[in-house]
């Protein structure tokens, strides 16, 4: 924005504003300083999508509300300025949270562009609901209710928003600069073109809709960032230091350390398959940025192939980060350690000389939880990210501004899907519409990588599909590839009547006897532990349990233990839920799956033979159906399950039509068939009355035309909304959630870490250190439905850790060291199952 840095630098104000006061020595932030640096950053961010004077317009006029004398009373009294004793005092507490200091920049832009016509209009609902949304999240254009919210607070009067009040306090140079900079005709259209620029032929009038929301959402990412980095930066200037500030180790030097790595790697057996899908994907580096599938069998090494793809293409295209985005927290932690051994230095006493893979999660290991780490993951600030589905889908579409802030730095980033299939299905259509977003729009290369592809080319309806042709696979035969990774046999032990637990028991034995090592992968906590009891039946082997039912700390201990019993040969039987299904590098003998989605049964194949151990022999891993396991209120599983079946028994007709190999990429593509068309009506993420928009609907729908609430807002009013966006962007985000939180969080007493937490929590007060308390609490927590906290609860085993605190801990008589969290007091159980 040429010209408005000396303008801020001379003078804004007619007088001096504050805008923040730090807690810690009473300093206060000058209101023109943080306008300046915000307006900087913003720009900075907005600048990957050709919208940087826009960014920086709109971060210049975020706070600008401050400078009324409402919100400087308040400030002043907050920061002890003005005596108490004063006539006209008013106390800080009472005031909190009811100045208005956003509504004033975004009135203003209304203001000054609605004038100007259609393209007026258009422009100023983009900016000025970044402005007035700036602390709260996305506003509703036309609520659920059919309110025209928008235009509700660009009206606000002015005893409330303070805009006239406020826009006589600037300088005459800068209000006439900013006039005229709106005004510009460059301005607006650059801003229109950015828009048009979103449409494509396969665009329906929803999707082109929703998009136009994701573009004002990025927008308003790069303001919210700015905002929170200026502010930060001045209460805790520690932080400042602690940032990368975008500046990272050269792409060329982290290359040279994993081309250095990969030539210590053997290539004999199954590893020179790995060293080819490597180079293939190393030599598809060179092409432009766009999106791609990876598809590749489980155990095919695609963590370090995708790693190689992304550092070559990151540095052809000078990208600015590699954000690897996987399903569950334990594979982070597995991931990151393996590249970090690879991308980051150490000096001669073992300590980081740089920090290069950066984990964003919420289990992170207490000692793992460095301020450094904490301030990097409030924005991605590093060059190699690891997250979660949760956290990228949350930067997209979810409520509040803590996830929002983090949407821009998905531009200009090579983003790798890893375990694709498991995108929650409701969540398929926002999903698809955001990543033509993300590649046309903002730069980026997206890359899905499973060894079971979903068909997300193929759903209906079509404009909300990704276009996927074969120019678009990293592997030009990866069918070939299959043949060539076939470890294991899968066999169809289903029959009628089902198998009963007992029967289940003796297959895992005959198994054990053969191979030495068993996986049973059941799909329910009950069909866990229920197992794990008839199988501590079988003498001289050592047995495991895992479920979701273990905290995860507890469950990365048992991980540990499992491998080094693997690596020692000892004999083992391991019970799990799906848990360990998805990157778990882990290899059994044999794998016992209990019948579901057919993509479940190959993940859970992937853990039988993973690395060729047993050849010239192969993995031998069986579907069986169990008799005792009621699946009825799981109705994902329960679809799969259904779609698998048919399958089955289709391969039992024509084996040959599969490949002969009952989960081959044709019987995986036939499964998706099945499973996408009886799912097709739940594509768009349907809400219902208990919802936050309180009515059946899909937030697909919220996010675009909004039919339904424009149709509510023209019955009661007889007209339809002048305005140009009529997206529901508060309530849609207030009624997405990735995972359903209807469980609740109960800290567990594992070990001595998880007592002494319990401990900790139950006696402190300063806030601050609750705060951190609870990060830490993460890895020693279980997620508990209603019934059975109710249950505990009656049972006396939940205690809240302090009155009103809302901390919830179990009492330690009702974990056990072997199956977790447990409904009846551990000794009891012990007795009963004795």
């Amino acid at each position: 924005m040429n010209g408005l840095d000396e303008l801020i630098h001379n003078s804004i104000f007619k007088e001096k504003f504050i805008a923040h006061c730090r807690e810690e020595d009473g300093k206060m932030q000058n209101l023109s300083i943080h306008l300046e640096e915000v307006s900087k950053l913003a720009g900075v961010f907005a600048s990957k999508v050709g919208l940087k004077e826009q960014g920086e317009l709109i971060g210049f006029l975020h706070d600008i509300g401050k400078a009324s004398d409402e919100f400087k009373q308040y400030i002043e009294s907050a920061v002890g300025i003005i005596n108490p004793d004063e006539d006209d005092y008013v106390d800080a507490v009472s005031l909190k949270g009811k100045v208005d200091h956003s509504t004033a920049g975004a009135q203003f832009v209304y203001r000054t562009l609605a004038q100007y016509g259609n393209e007026g209009v258009f422009t100023a609902q983009i900016l000025a609901l970044c402005l007035a949304s700036h602390h709260s999240g996305l506003i509703d254009c036309i609520s659920s209710e059919g309110i025209d919210a928008y235009s509700k607070r660009m009206s606000k009067p002015e005893e409330k928003s303070h805009v006239n009040e406020v826009f006589e306090k600037l300088s005459d140079e800068v209000e006439k600069f900013l006039l005229n900079r709106m005004k510009s005709k460059v301005f607006v259209q650059n801003l229109l073109d950015r828009f048009k620029a979103l449409k494509t032929s396969s665009d329906s009038k929803d999707t082109l809709l929703f998009k136009y929301g994701l573009m004002l959402r990025f927008l308003f990412s790069c303001l919210t960032d700015a905002d929170r980095l200026s502010t930060i930066d001045f209460e805790k200037p520690f932080y400042k230091k602690l940032r990368n500030h975008g500046k990272y180790e050269k792409w060329s030097l982290l290359i040279d350390r994993l081309e250095r790595k990969l030539l210590e790697f053997d290539s004999e057996g199954i590893n020179e398959i790995r060293q080819k899908i490597s180079q293939s994907c190393s030599d598809f580096s060179g092409k432009q940025k766009g999106l791609y599938q990876l598809t590749v069998p489980t155990g095919g090494g695609k963590t370090f192939a995708s790693l190689r793809f992304a550092l070559h293409h990151a540095e052809k295209h000078e990208m600015d980060r590699i954000i690897y985005v996987l399903p569950y927290t334990t594979i982070i932690d597995q991931n990151a350690e393996e590249m970090r051994k690879v991308l980051e230095e150490k000096d001669g006493k073992g300590r980081f000389l740089s920090r290069v893979v950066l984990e964003h999660h919420s289990n992170l290991m207490p000692e793992k939880q460095t301020a450094k780490q904490k301030v990097l993951s409030e924005n991605w600030d590093a060059p190699i990210v690891l997250t979660t589905n949760v956290q990228v889908l949350e930067a997209l579409f979810g409520a509040g501004t803590r996830g929002a802030r983090r949407m821009h730095q998905l531009a200009n980033t090579v983003i790798i899907f890893d375990e694709i299939q498991t995108l929650p299905i409701k969540c398929v259509q926002m999903f698809n519409t955001a990543i033509t977003f993300l590649v046309n729009n903002c730069g980026s290369t997206v890359v899905f990588c499973t060894a079971t592809q979903p068909l997300l080319d193929k759903i209906e309806p079509k404009s909300s599909s990704l276009p996927i042709s074969s120019e678009q696979q990293m592997i030009s035969d990866a069918r070939q590839l299959f043949d060539d990774l076939k470890r294991v046999e899968v066999c169809d032990e289903t029959k009628v009547g089902g198998w009963k637990n007992d029967e289940i028991k003796e297959l895992a034995e005959k198994q054990i006897k053969k191979l030495n090592s068993v996986l049973v992968v059941v799909n329910t906590k009950k069909s866990a532990q229920d197992i794990y009891q008839q199988c501590k039946q079988i003498s001289c082997i050592e047995i495991f349990h895992l479920s979701t039912h273990l905290c995860p700390a507890h469950r990365m201990t048992l991980l540990n233990k499992i491998k080094a019993c693997l690596k020692e040969k000892k004999p083992i039987i391991c019970i799990s839920t799906q848990l360990i299904e998805a990157g778990v590098d882990i290899s059994f003998g044999s794998v016992i799956r209990f019948l579901a989605g057919l993509d479940s049964i190959a993940q859970a194949a992937g853990r039988c033979n993973r690395n060729n151990e047993l050849y010239p022999e192969r993995g031998e891993v069986y579907i069986i159906n169990p008799a005792e396991e009621n699946i009825d209120m799981l109705e994902e599983i329960k679809i799969g399950k259904e779609k698998t079946e048919r399958i089955l028994a289709e391969f039992n007709d024509n084996p040959e039509r599969f490949g002969n190999d009952r989960i081959s990429p044709e019987a995986m593509e036939q499964y998706y068939q099945y499973y996408f068309y009886q799912r097709a009506k739940e594509m768009n993420y349907p809400v219902g009355c208990k919802s936050a928009v309180g009515r059946e609907d899909n937030l697909f729908n919220l996010l675009s035309a909004n039919t339904l609430s424009v149709s509510e807002y023209q019955r009661m009013n007889n007209k339809t909304p002048e305005i140009p966006f009529k997206q529901a962007f508060k309530s849609a985000s207030k009624s997405f959630e990735i995972i359903a939180t209807v469980a609740r969080g109960v800290v567990v007493p594992y070990g001595d870490e998880g007592k002494a937490l319990i401990d900790k929590l139950c006696s402190e007060t300063k806030i601050e250190k609750q705060y951190n308390l609870l990060r830490d609490a993460q890895r020693y927590s279980v997620n508990v439905f209603p019934n059975v906290l109710e249950k505990l609860q009656k049972l006396g085993a939940i205690y809240e850790a302090q009155e009103g605190s809302g901390i919830l801990y179990l009492d330690e008589q009702y974990y056990s060291d072997e199956l977790g969290l447990s409904e009846v007091m551990v000794k009891e159980m012990d007795f009963f199952n004795a």
